[in-house]
């Protein structure tokens, strides 16, 4: 089911030592300074799950991660408890932390099967949805008078982003919404056999919130980041296209945290296609200042606003 040498695939293998317990090992590509994505590291808690549950009928459906302890790179530890085997609907949790140490990050999910219901969607996909090979790149170099920084593996080497609306990090602009719009694709695609986007990589795309505060905020003299305290994704309907448009807003910040939330659309193989949701997420994460009077500009950050 799983490429060979895909990265995506090869970040979330887990195995089996016995008891519910699990290891795995996360390279440093990524981290995003100076930790993992907490999204690469929740997908590999859920991957720990759907192994331990062993029942293909039941996908992933919600999940919720509360991010108790740093984790870092390296060895992996993930102890995995069934709390509820139903016949369509199951219920497990799984902690993620490094070796030894006495907590990480705590992930709980429900897992179901397909159920007989009524379906519609009753959000609206963005109205301005240019072909991602119009828009800028989080890879095009910054202009000349911008300082060089480094990049980082992440969005160099594993996942591209394209942006329809925002600002460049560095970039003079009167902030007025608090939103981000921006085409995501994985390097190596990990599509499976089915000919599906492994829904666990929708957990990774989601992951990326903090972008519409900084829309909102504009550019500061004070850098900031946004360590995550929670997270959680609907996993709603299957991605088949290697394409996906996120759609990130923030809704309220203020006493030192900010609620965001993130929808994620299939638009088809030639990004054309009538939108379908195919997952919902929202983020409670801190506004933390970086103590230093020097801006550090993240590829991340490279998007524009539209004409």
């Amino acid at each position: 089911m799983h490429a060979v040498g895909n990265p995506f695939f090869e970040a979330t293998t887990v195995h089996a030592t016995g008891n519910g317990r699990y290891v795995a090992d996360l390279d440093t590509r990524w981290n995003l300074r100076p930790l993992p994505q907490g999204g690469i590291v929740t997908a590999t808690a859920v991957r720990a799950m759907e192994a331990e549950l062993a029942h293909d009928e039941q996908r992933p459906r919600t999940l919720h991660t509360t991010y108790a302890a740093q984790v870092a790179h390296g060895p992996l530890e993930l102890d995995v408890e069934i709390l509820r085997q139903g016949r369509s609907m199951s219920h497990a949790r799984a902690e993620v932390r490094n070796l030894g140490a006495p907590r990480g990050h705590l992930t709980t999910s429900v897992f179901g099967a397909t159920r007989e219901g009524f379906a519609f969607t009753d959000l609206t996909p963005p109205a301005d949805r240019p072909h991602p090979d119009g828009c800028p790149s989080f890879r095009d170099p910054p202009p000349a008078d911008v300082a060089p920084f480094e990049p980082m593996p992440f969005w160099t080497d594993l996942v591209e982003g394209r942006s329809v609306y925002g600002h460049p990090g560095w970039e003079q602009y009167v902030p007025d919404r608090a939103e981000r719009i921006v085409w995501y694709r994985f390097d190596e695609v990990p599509m499976l056999d089915d000919g599906r986007l492994d829904p666990l990589a929708l957990i990774v795309l989601a992951d990326t919130m903090p972008g519409a505060v900084g829309e909102r905020v504009g550019p500061r003299e004070r850098m900031w980041f946004a360590p995550s305290v929670d997270l959680t994704v609907h996993l709603l309907d299957d991605c088949r296209s290697p394409w996906v448009l996120a759609h990130n807003r923030a809704r309220y910040a203020g006493d030192g945290y900010a609620s965001v939330d993130m929808a994620l659309w299939d638009c088809g193989e030639a990004c054309t296609s009538a939108p379908q949701l195919v997952a919902y997420a929202t983020q409670l994460f801190a506004a933390v200042p970086v103590h230093v009077r020097s801006r550090v500009i993240s590829r991340r950050c490279a998007t524009r606003r539209p004409a």
